[in-house]
């Protein structure tokens, strides 16, 4: 009896590993790869104006602070892009950034920022940025040369610019874009030094600054009689 019980377990075990090694591959699932999914790109017009939203646009900048690095930022940047697809050098950039919306992360020292120290908000509550030259290396990134004035210096930088595809979204078509630079604080004023330190110990002199924005093509003017 015990030895028929034997053979019987036997031979269900190997009748189930036949079931399994000739049991069929399992289906590959037919939804599609949502990271694969293409985004519409809207058609605009050869020329066209764009408005920076200020709500998802910032300047961030990076300066050296002895051996470490201090981030901060100037949220709600304001702007018009004027682009021109057909012939790039006759589009046109402007910006401008309100100093007081300065942040580091540091309450005292945003306020320090702030002082006639340095950006001197009392003074000069602006930054600005007005193009002088566009020139365009690949589909997606540009050359923008102009005017940056700060702490009531202007001098000339060229900003490395990359543009996404438009897209929609919020009832409106947008485009986003990334800007580049670096600039060296004291061509601007922008001289302090931490006391008994030596000159660019603490407080680097070339701040670089990263421009995300995110623009709102506006509707085209009516040229109708």
């Amino acid at each position: 009896m015990r030895m028929s019980v034997l053979v019987v377990s036997i031979l269900l075990s190997v009748g189930a590993c036949k079931s399994r090694d000739t049991a069929p591959p399992p289906v590959a699932s037919t939804e599609p790869d949502k990271l694969s999914v293409s985004i519409p790109i809207p058609a605009v017009p050869q020329t066209s104006t764009w408005e920076l939203d200020p709500e998802n646009s910032s300047a961030e900048f990076v300066c050296k602070h002895v051996f470490s690095k201090v981030r901060g930022l100037f949220a709600q940047p304001s702007g018009t892009v004027m682009l021109d697809e057909a012939s790039p050098a006759n589009s046109k950039i402007n910006a401008t950034i309100d100093v007081n919306l300065i942040t580091t992360g540091v309450e005292e020292r945003d306020t320090h920022l702030k002082s006639p120290d340095f950006f001197d908000v009392a003074n000069y509550p602006a930054i600005t940025f007005v193009s002088t030259s566009v020139s365009r290396s690949s589909a997606t990134s540009y050359s923008v040369t102009g005017n940056l004035t700060m702490h009531g210096v202007t001098r000339p930088v060229t900003l490395a610019v990359a543009v996404s595809p438009p897209f929609n979204h919020a009832g409106g078509i947008r485009r986003g874009i990334e800007a580049t630079t670096s600039v060296n604080r004291k061509d601007f004023g922008l001289r302090w030094e931490f006391p008994g330190e030596g000159a660019g110990v603490v407080v680097g002199d070339i701040i670089q600054i990263t421009i995300n924005a995110e623009l709102v093509l506006q509707p085209e003017p009516n040229t109708g009689g």
